[in-house]
């Protein structure tokens, strides 16, 4: 979004090929939309039941990637290519697990430049586990995409790149934020903390008792809780939650980072990253995805603390309950109380800020 919102400031085109699903949102900011094909549910079925017999990790991001390079850049081959022939872009921006643009620029010529959406270990691993559905469509594509431009928000001090080509930035300021409201009413007081799951987890069937571990674990705390569930979910069940926590479906970020002392999440990279650039520090609760990648880089740079929740007795997983309420707040009270978790989370902000613009990259990726 940056980059496509740059690009309209600066008088140029934009177009957004991807999934049906993503049209509203695509079209919502003001960028023309063209809808590809998906794969269907009896080609993803076999694969998605490869996935739980995998670590949680790797069958969370690598498998689910693979699934993407062995299908969707089939399915999304006929729009791309398409798009790309008959709108004749000066530069493609690809998501990393969106393949068949790559397919598409690399048969056309047409440049190309992926915009990362996660660790870039991650990003280097997800082209491994997709090459042999990108060496069918084109010998040594693989190889080229490591070789591409990988564009990253993500802060050195925390992501080391192998991609030789990256070039980092930082997203535009947020031109005004606006004062939470008095929900807490006038007894409201101490710091700030922020609860986000992210917009998912609101989609799955134990997220009701994710969202009561954690205002389980902020009840009574000397401080002022705001938890987003996100739209998938509807805050009314969570019914009567402690004296100090507010609950709402959606608050835009930029405006609780400005006032918020701790951001308790899921690790996902918009909510973790969000709140080190603002220098907030953070306690993660990783459930998926690359958000057991997040959560070590965040206590490596001592930006905060990740909480082993979701485990059982024998070490294995169960999915996050009210019996990890006693973690997370024990990692939220020693956040609070220790500055050192701010300002390393400043650190981290201090190094995204130093990176440049989008409109800077954008210019060098042109010329």
């Amino acid at each position: 979004m940056p980059f496509l919102d740059q690009v309209r400031r600066d008088g140029g085109q934009t177009l957004v090929v991807g999934a049906p699903a993503l049209a509203g949102l695509a079209r919502a900011a003001g960028h023309p939309f063209l809808a590809g094909g998906e794969p269907s549910e009896a080609q993803v079925a076999p694969i998605r039941e490869q996935l739980p017999v995998l670590p949680r990790h790797e069958a969370s991001v690598l498998g689910s990637r693979e699934l993407f390079g062995r299908l969707a850049a089939t399915a999304m081959l006929d729009a791309m290519l398409r798009a790309v022939r008959d709108w004749r872009p000066d530069l493609i921006l690809r998501d990393p697990c969106e393949y068949a643009s790559a397919v598409v620029a690399a048969r056309l010529g047409t440049p190309a430049a992926q915009v990362a959406i996660g660790l870039a270990a991650g990003e280097w691993e997800s082209i491994t586990a997709a090459a042999p559905a990108l060496e069918a469509h084109r010998a040594g594509l693989a190889d080229e995409l490591r070789r591409s431009p990988y564009l990253t928000r993500f802060p050195a001090t925390l992501d080391a790149s192998p991609f030789p080509g990256t070039r980092r930035y930082r997203e535009p300021a947020v031109a005004a934020r606006r004062p939470l409201p008095a929900w807490w009413g006038p007894g409201g007081h101490g710091p700030l903390v922020y609860v986000s799951l992210g917009t998912v987890l609101g989609h799955m069937s134990f997220a009701e008792d994710a969202y009561r571990a954690v205002t389980d674990a902020v009840a009574g705390l000397d401080a002022r809780v705001l938890v987003t569930t996100g739209h998938g979910f509807d805050p009314s069940r969570l019914g009567g939650v402690p004296g100090n926590v507010h609950v709402e479906a959606w608050v835009d970020q930029d405006d609780v980072l400005a006032e918020a002392a701790l951001v308790v999440c899921h690790g996902g990279s918009g909510t973790t990253y969000g709140a080190l650039a603002a220098g907030v520090p953070v306690v993660v609760v990783p459930v998926f995805a690359d958000q057991f990648a997040n959560a070590p880089a965040v206590t490596r740079a001592g930006a905060g603390i990740a909480v082993r929740a979701g485990k059982d007795h024998g070490d294995g997983r169960r999915p996050v309950s009210r019996e990890d309420a006693p973690s997370i707040r024990q990692a939220i009270e020693t956040v609070l109380a220790g500055g050192s978790y701010r300002d390393a989370a400043r650190v981290v902000a201090a190094d995204m800020a130093a990176a440049p613009p989008v409109g800077t990259l954008l210019r060098q990726l042109q010329a």
